[in-house]
């Protein structure tokens, strides 16, 4: 074992940090941590300076003085679980258990008699995925009909808000992206405690969380940085007193600090101090001091700021009102008047009463607040899935986000909102006339954000490699392209994406000699139309000009007839395909999709369908609380002939985050698209470059292409992407570059043939991002495809290309004519189109 014995803060170390603490100074972790230390006079200083941060806080939000609570009900829906934490009282073992979880019926009765006292949140509190672990959760859920612990809980939590109106807070433990985005719309707001960040106490026999595989830091961090990217209000905090070092116990306030700057989702921080409980593994552990809980509170409030809401839950403190009050919580937590702390069983909440008396004798007024934080109350969008608005609507007071005291919650349908369609729907024409309204939305500055976290997420890329490697890649390219994707060949691969001079060009005709024997000389392009039927999104990607808030300008939502008739119009010019993508609109009914298809097919039952991201997708079937492929067997049933492989970006998460903030991981995107392969929808493939990435996240993505197309076969094209940057909010916050050079832009597109060549045969340039010149010298570097004659352009438009939104045929015709080929129109999937 390490000895992590080390000295303690000086006096003066101390006192050096105070002072900067008290004059607004940024701190260090060292700082931090030697604030911990402060005790006597010392500690008086410190909780000072944070109660001033926490009182400039609540005046700047409006309420100076008020400390908040939530009052609600507890309901334990199981305490099996996987994790063997080994100071936990709530997780037991089946025999010690009635049943492996509350039937719907206990969960709605304990809901029924919080509502009927005034309560209005309702807790979850579960293990993490039982099933997992005990055949009982497991063999209980199957009897019902639930697939998962999770499945469980979202009925549950509709349950709750249809039959009594109480607001779900859920507590599931771990949740990968997709689940947070499956029990988003069921409740206003979720939470799961980072604990620590010290991944010895997880990874080290002995330690608190060994043998827990939800305790590792590293997983609970990206659940945080999830939830963000999800939009959800969302609690977390961290359990002091479990063995963890002074500077492990900053490290994991600053891990927090960070996630909220790049999200602005968590709405409450937990500082919790560990009590042993008899019965577990830890009962011989001294419980954490309250003066080490006061300047554990203090220095989170210093280190989060005046906005922060900070908690400490007053079952745990021994009375010690003021002195929480003084370090700087502004929040006591969720109080029950009816349930129990299931967690810490042995120490019941005050009463409601006691703790307004307590907090009122330190200068404070208490109120009730919901469970979702009165900041992201009256945000709205996008915290709120719309069909909980009237549930907290029903509750909350529209001036202060808080709770309504005397309002009693009444169940009420948890149900898509009525349909809304207008705004600027002239877009796909005045965006080359008028243009954009302005160049930037009007939540620039936050809602993508803290845009120097953002800045410091981005990698640099390594060297071109050497000459050798140069004349090693170029041997691969003209005897076996597609060896260039091989781990063993990823030098000489860089050293083909860094080629110029000569050297490009040679690539390039190599590429075009691949492309001739793979397909023939003949340019293919499509008559189709696009259809962009919303662009209401809130999802905040950081490349995206073309998404808008529903009150913005130029936002505007198409009804079904209105796409209907656009694809009727395409289809008398002459199209075989209509291409219909939107942005993430929390307004459009999960329904919308299916019948925009149905619609489509029955105004035009011979025009092909091409529609619907991995990313409307996957959103789709987790409001709806399906799966993937039960979401798109759906659409394949209404009509849906393919979908677009867009939504990819560059398939790497660690550029992936910094480009989207909240679109969906690179895992969920092939899982999207290869189910739909596995049930006969093709697809494009597509690759968005020359932003925040660098040609080794190029090559790890055509190896992802490569792996799907050979596991599933269903790519029909790879489309290379230019990066537009003019009005792209990442560019605009000076972190992007303002898009590929032209060398890049010739580089990725040989290398897309030669990389793919055997897998996918048809390499796709885009008219709309290069031009039409830039368009012909792609076609003689290996490209095959100039795409669609579009009819309506929208959103390369909106990021500021300036090469318009439609071409006629005509005009496709003559960009092949340029590159010395012939042209012939194809049908979605390349095949011949009708006579």
């Amino acid at each position: 074992m390490v000895d992590r014995t080390v000295p303690g803060p000086t006096d003066a170390s101390v006192r050096r940090a105070l002072h900067r603490a008290a004059t607004g100074r940024t701190l260090d972790v060292d700082e931090a941590a030697a604030l911990l230390a402060a005790r006597g006079g010392a500690l008086d200083e410190l909780l000072d300076v944070a109660g001033g941060v926490r009182d400039a806080g609540l005046r700047e939000a409006g309420r100076p003085g008020v400390v908040t609570y939530s009052k609600k009900v507890f309901i334990p829906l199981t305490r099996l679980c996987r994790d063997r934490c080994h100071y936990c009282t709530f997780a037991t073992v089946p025999h010690r258990l009635p049943a492996a979880f509350l039937d719907r019926d206990e969960v709605l009765a304990i809901a029924r008699a919080g509502a009927a006292q005034g309560c209005k949140e309702a807790l979850f509190t579960l293990g993490d995925r039982p099933e997992e672990r005990w055949p009982a959760a497991r063999r209980w859920l199957d009897e019902r009909g639930y697939d998962s612990t999770l499945d469980y809980l979202r009925a549950c939590a509709v349950a709750v808000l249809e039959e009594t109106g109480l607001l779900p807070h859920l507590n599931p433990g771990v949740l990968s992206w997709s689940e947070l985005q499956r029990l988003k719309p069921v409740a206003p707001s979720m939470g799961m405690m980072l604990e620590t960040t010290a991944t010895r106490l997880w990874s080290e026999p002995g330690g608190p969380h060994f043998g827990s595989p939800d305790k590792e830091p590293a997983v609970r961090l990206r659940v945080l940085d999830d939830a963000g990217r999800v939009g959800v209000p969302f609690t977390t905090g961290i359990l002091i007193g479990i063995g963890e070092t002074p500077a492990e116990r900053v490290d994991a306030i600053f891990a927090i600090r960070r996630a909220h700057r790049e999200y602005g989702h968590l709405q409450e921080v937990i500082v919790q101090n560990f009590r042993a409980k008899p019965d577990t593994a830890m009962r011989g552990m001294p419980d954490a001091e309250l003066r080490d809980l006061a300047a554990t509170v203090a220095v989170t409030r210093v280190l989060l700021g005046p906005k922060a809401r900070i908690q400490a839950p007053p079952n745990l403190i021994a009375g010690e009102y003021d002195l929480l009050l003084r370090a700087g919580i502004d929040d006591w937590g969720g109080v029950s008047p009816l349930t129990p702390d299931h967690v810490n069983p042995e120490r019941p909440w005050p009463q409601i009463d006691e703790l307004a008396r307590h907090t009122e004798k330190s200068g404070f007024t208490l109120r009730e607040r919901l469970t979702i934080y009165p900041e992201y109350v009256r945000a709205g969008d996008p915290w709120l899935d719309p069909r909980l608005l009237p549930h907290v609507g029903a509750l909350a007071d529209p001036a202060t986000g808080l709770a309504v005291e005397d309002a009693r919650p009444v169940g009420r349908p948890w149900q898509e909102p009525d349909e809304t369609y207008g705004g600027r729907t002239d877009l796909h024409a005045t965006i080359d006339t008028t243009g954009r309204t302005g160049d930037r939305r009007g939540d620039f500055d936050h809602v993508y954000g803290d845009w120097s976290e953002v800045a410091g997420k981005v990698t640099a890329g390594g060297g071109g490699g050497t000459d050798d490697d140069l004349r090693a890649g170029l041997r691969l390219a003209a005897d076996e392209p597609a060896a260039l994707l091989e781990p063993r060949h990823a030098d000489a691969a860089l050293a083909l994406f860094a080629a110029d001079g000569p050297a490009l060009d040679e690539l390039c005709r190599l590429a075009d000699d691949v492309r001739r024997a793979a397909v023939g000389d003949d340019v293919t392009y499509v008559v189709n139309r696009n259809i962009n039927f919303s662009n209401v999104c809130y999802v905040g990607c950081r490349f995206c000009a073309f998404a808008q808030r529903e009150r913005d300008a130029d936002a505007y939502r198409l009804s079904v007839e209105q796409v209907a008739d656009r694809a009727e119009e395409a289809w008398a010019a002459g199209a075989s395909e209509v291409c219909l993508q939107g942005g993430i609109d929390p307004k459009l009914p999960v329904t919308v999709y299916a019948d925009l298809v149905r619609a489509i097919k029955a105004r035009v039952p011979g025009m092909h369908v091409h529609a619907f991201s991995p990313m409307e997708i996957v959103t789709a079937a987790a409001k709806a609380g399906v799966s993937v492929r039960e979401w798109l067997t759906g659409l394949r049933e209404a009509g849906l002939d393919t979908i677009p492989g867009t939504a990819a970006e560059i398939l790497d998460d660690d550029v992936r985050w910094v480009l989207t903030k909240g679109k969906l991981p690179a895992a969920a995107w092939v899982d999207v698209v290869g189910t739909a392969h596995e049930l006969g929808i093709r697809s494009s493939s597509t690759m968005m470059y020359g932003h925040v990435d660098h040609p080794a996240q190029w090559l790890a993505h055509f190896r992802v292409l490569a792996g799907l197309q050979d596991r599933t076969g269903g790519f029909t094209e790879f489309v290379a992407l230019p990066f537009v940057h003019t009005n792209a909010p990442i560019y605009l916050a000076g972190i992007a570059r303002p898009g590929p050079t032209w060398r890049e832009n010739r580089v990725v597109h040989a290398m897309a043939r030669l990389l793919l060549h055997g897998r996918i045969d048809n390499i796709q340039c885009s008219w709309v991002k290069l031009g039409d010149e830039g368009t012909a010298v792609m076609l003689r570097g290996g490209c095959n495809d100039l795409g669609g004659t579009l009819m309506e352009e929208t959103i390369s438009r909106m990021a500021g290309s300036g090469n318009g939104s439609a071409r006629t045929e005509e005009q496709l015709i003559a960009m092949a004519a340029a590159a010395g080929r012939p042209a012939r129109r194809r049908t979605t999937a390349y095949g011949s189109p009708r006579p």
